[in-house]
């Protein structure tokens, strides 16, 4: 009896271990079919892959198979002719060109030049005086300092263009050019490039233009500041302008305090409410709001009412969208016809759920009110030509600042939070209008014509 009963024991202790296993096997799989946020899902693997997991190239268009691009004029040419036949040694007539092959080579990286002024001083025996010799450096350094424009600029691209670390830029300095220059003196160096007068000019004029654009794009991000957060709002404009500035606020005195009260254009932004209470035109960036639809969307996949409202919602920005996109562009009382039958739509749309009394529980009930909220901000895309409708400008324009932040976790004082954004500015507006920042910012150092090559590749 008592073996019969330990084995009923152990059979019941099985089966409970094995109820145990089958819940945690169960749970791991839930946990593969959705990671936690932290981690990534896996992408769906392309259906062009081949046996070994690569993916299969595609042909060239028949265009686009051609021979390698060769560059414009090469700067040095060399000839290679036969005299005689390499056979018989008879004499070789009716030469002409049969092959070219170029080889793209850098020169060996040019050492410092130190130039050393030595000032005079010279005895006046009529005066009783002594008179010194005096020496025009504008142009060739930067302030006060031993640094000449070409390293000053070098140092500007390098940490402001290409996102370089203080003490990869004393590397490449030593190791390409010789020269031995502390951290510290680069950060100084860079602070003296930002406080320049015709620095200052620059960036005023970037703002200035800013201001006075039609269509100005506005995004904010975070910032750290000797420890302390802040943020970096960045304006910019379709004509390439970029401002940055930082600023402890996140509050819409800031937008009034760049943009100024009298900005006449329209701002293109998110649904942040700083931006509300600029008295100008605003247009709210779809993206955001097709965003918050689709998350809608796929939480309530299975509600046939959800979904539906959202495919009409999003009908309307198609319909916007399409009038854009026609042969020829629509004139202005189409647009205006357009304008007004889509934002009446959608106030209807907005009207069915927004009502806090009959529907604050419902899923479509906070989009609702958004769309009531910003009605007359949706659809200036339709009224204004060349307005986007979202704000993918701005996003991409405050993208290189979040990437720095990430690198090098802010600034440690106000003078480096305004040499940062200073710079940012400069050489953010040059890239954006296809211009060489490195050449650009040596000219506006040495007030010199911009020497050539100035596009950027």
């Amino acid at each position: 009896m008592a073996l019969r009963a330990e084995v009923a024991r152990l059979k019941e202790q099985l089966a409970q271990a094995l109820e145990l296993t089958a819940k945690l096997q169960a749970e791991l799989e839930h946990l593969r079919a959705s990671p936690p946020p932290a981690i990534k899902p896996n992408t769906p693997r392309p259906t062009n892959e081949d046996k070994t997991g690569n993916k299969a190239r595609r042909k060239r268009a028949k265009e686009q198979n051609g021979a390698r691009r060769r560059e414009q004029t090469p700067t040095r040419t060399v000839q290679h002719r036969l005299e005689k036949c390499p056979d018989c040694g008879y004499g070789l007539r009716h030469t002409t060109l049969a092959h070219r092959r170029q080889v793209i080579e850098l020169p060996p990286p040019p050492p410092v030049e130190v130039t050393e002024h030595q000032l005079f001083k010279s005895w006046c025996a009529r005066c009783q005086k002594w008179h010194y010799a005096s020496v025009d450096l504008r142009g060739q350094v930067v302030g006060r300092g031993r640094m000449g424009v070409g390293i000053a600029s070098l140092v500007a691209y390098l940490r402001t263009a290409l996102r370089l670390p203080i003490r990869q830029i004393t590397e490449y300095l030593y190791t390409v050019h010789g020269l031995t220059i502390s951290n510290g003196e680069i950060v100084e160096l860079l602070h003296r490039v930002a406080q320049t007068e015709p620095v200052k000019k620059a960036v005023h004029s970037i703002k200035a233009r800013v201001r006075a654009n039609s269509i100005v794009h506005g995004d904010e991000t975070s910032w750290r500041q000797a420890g302390q957060n802040g943020y970096v709002w960045c304006f910019c404009t379709p004509q390439g302008e970029r401002y940055y500035e930082y600023d402890r606020s996140r509050g819409g005195a800031v937008v009034k305090r760049i943009l100024g009260t009298e900005f006449k254009g329209t701002l293109v932004t998110d649904f942040y409410a700083a931006y509300n209470d600029l008295p100008c035109e605003h247009q709210r960036c779809w993206v955001h709001l097709l965003r918050d639809l689709h998350e809608l969307k796929v939480a309530y996949l299975s509600n046939g009412e959800v979904v539906g409202w959202i495919e009409q919602v999003r009908k309307l920005y198609d319909k916007g969208k399409g009038l854009m996109q026609g042969p020829s562009p629509p004139s202005q009382q189409r647009r205006e016809i357009a304008y007004i039958e889509l934002v009446h739509c959608a106030q209807e749309l907005g009207l069915k759920y927004a009502n806090a009394k009959l529907h604050k529980e419902h899923p479509c009930h906070t989009l609702a009110k958004r769309l009531l909220l910003y009605i007359d901000e949706l659809f200036q895309f339709v009224l204004t030509p060349g307005l986007s409708a979202d704000n993918n400008l701005a996003e991409r324009s405050v993208r290189p600042v979040v990437v720095m932040r990430k690198v090098s976790g802010g600034s440690q004082s106000g003078k480096g939070s305004t040499t940062r954004m200073t710079l940012n500015s400069l050489f953010g507006t040059w890239r954006a209008k296809g211009l060489n920042p490195f050449f650009q910012c040596l000219a506006l150092l040495s007030s010199q014509p911009v020497p050539s090559p100035t596009p950027l590749i």
